[in-house]
């Protein structure tokens, strides 16, 4: 991609989520958006057609950011990936955004884009990593049913009216996604103790 289409997509995209924290999303025009970006109008339309596709693109590019450099053959069950951390953080400064997009009013189109890219992550992390468990389930199978449970679990997390913070919201996706653990195995790997540990805050 010419790079200063790719410069002008995360401007618009970085406005959005911008204004998003600030308002809500039905408020938001084009208009808005553009000149929070910095670009007018016409050159809104030159990358997006409406602004459902560009929330969609501006979510896709979020997991994108912190799942860039993630290895999933270098992970510890015993420790939540930094990167898995960090894309919660991302939510937790968006999370209105994303109570309105996972709700019962939210946008179907842009939750099946934000579910299918978790899915596309997912699936290439199994592959990569081999992971023994998942031998005899075929990978979109595994990558449908990780992807799902990660949602469900955000989707509660955003929707508390009392919303609890990260370090909580990490605990519960990685003891989700480990599945039921025994006392013992419950006490070497705490996901919530160990994530609050170590892994970094996002600005």
């Amino acid at each position: 991609m010419d790079p200063r289409v790719a410069r002008t997509r995360r401007s618009l995209q970085e406005a959005l989520l911008a204004l998003a924290r600030e308002r809500s999303l039905d408020d938001l025009t084009i208009g808005d958006i553009a000149e929070h970006a910095g670009v007018n109008r016409s050159s809104f339309y030159q990358h997006y057609s409406d602004k459902e596709t560009l929330l969609a693109d501006a979510l896709e590019t979020a997991i994108d950011d912190v799942a860039r450099d993630f290895e999933p053959s270098a992970v510890d069950i015993g420790e939540m990936p930094a990167e898995l951390f960090a894309y919660l953080d991302h939510i937790d400064h968006n999370a209105a955004l994303y109570r309105r997009i996972l709700g019962d009013r939210g946008s179907a189109v842009v939750a099946a884009r934000l579910r299918e890219r978790i899915e596309l992550i997912v699936a290439g992390a199994v592959d990569a990593a081999e992971v023994a468990t998942f031998r005899d389930v075929p990978t979109d199978v595994v990558a449908a049913g990780i992807a799902g449970t990660a949602l469900g679990v955000i989707t509660a997390w955003v929707s508390r009216d009392e919303r609890p913070d990260v370090t909580v919201a990490a605990g519960w996706m990685w003891r989700m996604l480990l599945g039921p653990r025994d006392e013992a195995s419950e006490h070497a790997t705490d996901p919530g103790r160990r994530a609050s540990s170590s892994a970094p805050r996002a600005g």
